[in-house]
């Protein structure tokens, strides 16, 4: 079990980075809750054992590589939190598969006008119908998500985020909505999503593609 807070901490990184596969610091601090200036002496010695690895240039981040990513197997499943959030999250995970099946739809919405016609942006009320639309599945969410957060405080990180995101796009920012290492609305979702199966245990089946 996970003994100190010390412990707590590395192991909110190593899983934030199975979540995430490739973070740069501003995402893995959003995810594990260490301030981005308190990163290096958690991520350091992870680098330092092997755990991690760190990229720069373009595509800047830390990433899990194979001994990293069975020491975050050790660590999850001796993890006190997510063991006793196990009913809480078989509870979440049911509600949340309906309103993924919408949030892909309303995805597909933004980025299609139909089977064969993108969606180029150049209609407001089109545009705004669909952010729209997000609001509404963003507030179906929020209930399961907030009783989930209760149970296993970590899930509770991704509210504020979402929330963010969400005021990004009805700001004008298009990009995010959907745009991939943006931390746009549909990258947070995505996380959100891994992490709910890897706490859970799950394998990602047809009922999680919706």
């Amino acid at each position: 079990m996970v003994h100190t807070q010390q412990d707590q901490i590395v192991f909110d990184v190593l899983h934030s980075l199975r979540v995430k596969g490739l973070a740069g610091d501003g995402v893995l601090s959003a995810l594990s809750g260490v301030a981005v200036e308190d990163l290096p002496a958690v991520v350091d010695p992870l680098v330092e054992q092997g755990f991690v690895v760190r990229r720069e240039g373009r595509m800047a981040g830390s990433m899990l590589t194979p001994a990293g990513k069975a020491e975050h197997l050790r660590v999850l499943a001796s993890d006190a939190g997510t063991a006793g959030g196990a009913g809480a999250l078989e509870a979440f995970y049911e509600r949340f598969l309906p309103i993924n099946s919408e949030f892909k739809q309303v995805c597909r919405r933004w980025q299609m006008r139909s089977d064969d016609t993108p969606n180029d942006h150049s209609d407001p009320a089109y545009d705004a119908e669909v952010v729209d639309q997000l609001a509404a599945t963003d507030a179906e969410l929020r209930p399961p998500l907030q009783d989930l957060a209760e149970a296993l405080p970590r899930f509770g990180r991704y509210l504020p985020r979402l929330t963010a995101a969400l005021d990004r796009v009805r700001s004008g920012d298009n990009a995010a909505f959907a745009r991939p290492m943006y931390d746009s609305y549909h990258d947070i979702w995505m996380e959100l999503h891994e992490d709910l199966i890897l706490s859970s245990g799950r394998t990602r089946g047809t009922a999680d593609e919706g």
